[in-house]
């Protein structure tokens, strides 16, 4: 049995860690490709060294967010590795090319975070995240709120119930963050007495928007620590954007690193759709700087505020922000990677009987 787990950002790289292992278990042979979607080590090559994944066997240095040239070398690596199933994570375009790759070639396609939605269309992610599940073979969807939503559209693929992988990772490599990092040293900060951000979707990092989200974190008075991608330092520096005294800018950072780091915050303040859950799994209150998320039950549960990018709204919530006294177990109890495995196994081996 061999599997092409396709990935391209750093996302994916925490969320094919604990998948890697769970599928070695069940005796799959798996074969990464990494798309070089994110090309900077800091954000790609970094996460191999700290979580222990196995070495891309075809590391493409595509350099591109371009769905077309990844579409097409991923296909070429389909072509030659000729595999039981291609694994794809997420919602990027990388996710997008590796699915269709997949699909032209006849190859069963198993997607990881199937049937999650924002219900906003603007957004590239939410039109990936219908496309893959529309030509997946095996829809692997964190919720039954994400399995009703597919059996709403009418995707042919199986569904299976099996939790989120990146519960599986915080799990894991969570208290080895902790133990292991010296982050917060370095930073000269105590727990539970910063902020950190993180802004990188595509549509935070236009000029005016990026200028409105750094003057909220701004207002908020607290110290707060903004891990750039290197997208967003460009934008800030190519458009002279103000950076308020109480917010650093820094390089990004290995995932051990940024675990510790978000994980001992007051409050987390984000775009990003994977950190809305980390920060929920680590009890801390988080702030999303969009108008819609896909992680609605973050918000529901009173431990998530959608904010948009005003900047009032961004500071007062940040200074509100409390997790609730009581929170339900959402996401999963960090065994989704397993029932993966097993499913693609099972998958597999009817399919070649």
């Amino acid at each position: 049995m061999n599997v092409l787990t396709v990935v391209g950002n750093r996302p994916q790289f925490v969320k094919s860690a604990p998948l890697s292992v769970a599928l070695r278990d069940a005796r799959i042979h798996e074969t990464v490709v990494h798309t070089g979607q994110h090309w900077d080590d800091e954000m790609s090559a970094v996460f191999f060294d700290d979580l222990g994944i196995p070495a891309p066997a075809h590391l493409l240095d595509l350099r591109t967010a371009d769905a077309d040239v990844l579409r097409a070398a991923a296909a070429r690596v389909v072509a030659l590795e000729r595999p039981d199933a291609v694994l794809v994570l997420g919602d990027t375009n990388t996710t997008l090319a590796g699915a269709q790759a997949g699909a032209a070639a006849g190859v069963p396609v198993a997607h990881v975070e199937a049937g999650l939605r924002s219900g906003d269309l603007t957004m590239p992610e939410e039109r990936n995240r219908i496309a893959v599940d529309a030509i997946s073979a095996l829809l692997f969807a964190p919720d039954e709120r994400s399995a009703a939503t597919l059996r709403g559209e009418g995707v042919e693929g199986e569904i299976h119930v099996v939790g989120d992988v990146m519960a599986d990772a915080a799990r894991r490599f969570v208290p080895l963050a902790r133990s292991r990092s010296r982050i917060l040293a370095r930073l000269r900060l105590e727990p539970g007495s910063y902020v950190v951000a993180t802004v990188h979707r595509e549509a935070n990092v236009r000029p005016q928007r990026l200028e409105r989200i750094v003057r909220g974190l701004g207002a908020c008075g607290r110290p707060t620590v903004l891990p750039a991608h290197p997208r967003t330092r460009a934008v800030l520096a190519q458009n002279d954007v103000a950076v308020p005294p109480n917010v650093s800018v820094i390089e990004p950072l290995g995932y051990l690193d940024f675990a510790a780091l978000a994980s001992q915050a007051a409050v987390i303040a984000t775009d990003s759709g994977g950190l809305q859950k980390e920060a929920y799994w680590y009890g801390v209150p988080c702030v999303t700087m969009r108008p819609s998320t896909e992680w609605i039950d973050t918000v529901l549960a009173g431990a998530n505020t959608l904010v948009d990018d005003d900047p009032a709204r961004i500071a007062a919530a940040i200074e509100t922000a409390r997790m609730p006294a009581e929170r339900p177990v959402l996401y999963g109890d960090g065994h989704a990677s397993g029932r993966i495995a097993a499913a693609l196994a099972a998958t597999i081996a009817r399919r070649a009987s």
